[in-house]
């Protein structure tokens, strides 16, 4: 299986702390961790059993001098990644790192879109055959979310860029929460920020076994749970995390026990829609 155009097929984490943050994923996710040889400052390679899933890097100085912060940042895999460059730009979105080859891996560009949340575009130079990954494989990403400052536009132009098709909407009093679908299958959902939320941005949920066990490894290895854990319709459970250096991720995951009043529970929503959400923020 090669990477599918549209797909989510690499994340990547920009760091104050690589070696905290390396001590701080591998025991919240389970991940295997190794350095890797990379041009530039060093680089973690993030492995979920024998799979690579994503890497760590420190922050370039010259981000932080533009204002940049760490967080996760999605590498979405295309056809071209020079053609799609071009396509980002004439959408009015901005290229933060042109066109650029990492030699025998991949051909990768970063940009903003035009409401300013950042996402990567990736190729591989060499991509053989991998497997295919069943959704809900502990380590993986397994769902992508857009708080997005406007909902429809933000649409519009990954539709554009990606060929992302519009599926699926929960409305309800807070708003729309719109699923999108690459080749066929869903893969995440975008939803208009609310006021109080400063930018836009991508949010990530990482899975995991246990929902309880891997909110007390959040605890404890420095880190703090923002938000739930809340249920979802089909039993998954999901919580919004902060690592040790403020970055924003989510884990989702079951529940084995009910601790009283430790939960909050989601409110109704289709059944049959097992990937119905939206945050109460």
């Amino acid at each position: 299986m090669v990477d599918f155009h549209g797909r989510f097929a690499w994340y990547e984490l920009m760091t104050t702390d690589v070696p905290g943050a390396k001590a701080f994923y591998t025991k919240v996710i389970g991940w295997a961790a190794w350095d890797a040889p990379a041009p530039g400052s060093p680089y973690t390679v993030a492995a979920a059993g024998n799979a690579a899933v994503g890497g760590l890097m420190a922050l370039p100085e010259q981000a932080r001098n533009f204002g940049a912060r760490p967080g996760w940042i999605g590498y979405v895999a295309v056809d071209d990644v020079d053609a799609a460059a071009e396509r980002v730009e004439r959408l009015g979105g901005v290229l933060h790192v042109p066109p650029t080859d990492v030699p025998n891996i991949s051909r990768f560009a970063v940009f903003a879109d035009p409401q300013a949340a950042s996402l990567a575009l990736f190729k591989r130079q060499n991509p053989g055959r991998r497997e295919p990954v069943e959704p809900g494989t502990p380590g993986r990403v397994g769902w992508h979310e857009l708080l997005a400052a406007d909902l429809e536009p933000a649409l519009a132009f990954y539709s554009a860029l990606f060929d992302w098709q519009k599926a699926d909407a929960d409305v309800g009093e807070g708003g729309t929460y719109q699923l999108f679908s690459a080749g066929g299958e869903i893969i995440g959902g975008l939803l208009t920020k609310p006021p109080t939320m400063p930018t836009p941005f991508w949010l990530y949920y990482f899975n995991v076994g246990d929902i309880d066990a891997a909110a007390g490894r959040v605890k404890a290895a420095g880190g703090e749970v923002s938000f739930g854990p809340l249920e979802l319709p089909g039993g998954s459970w999901l919580a919004q995390c902060i690592d040790p250096q403020g970055v924003v991720f989510a884990l989702e995951g079951t529940r084995r026990r009910s601790p009283v009043g430790y939960f909050e529970r989601i409110g109704p929503r289709d059944p049959l829609d097992p990937r119905s959400r939206r945050w109460s923020w």
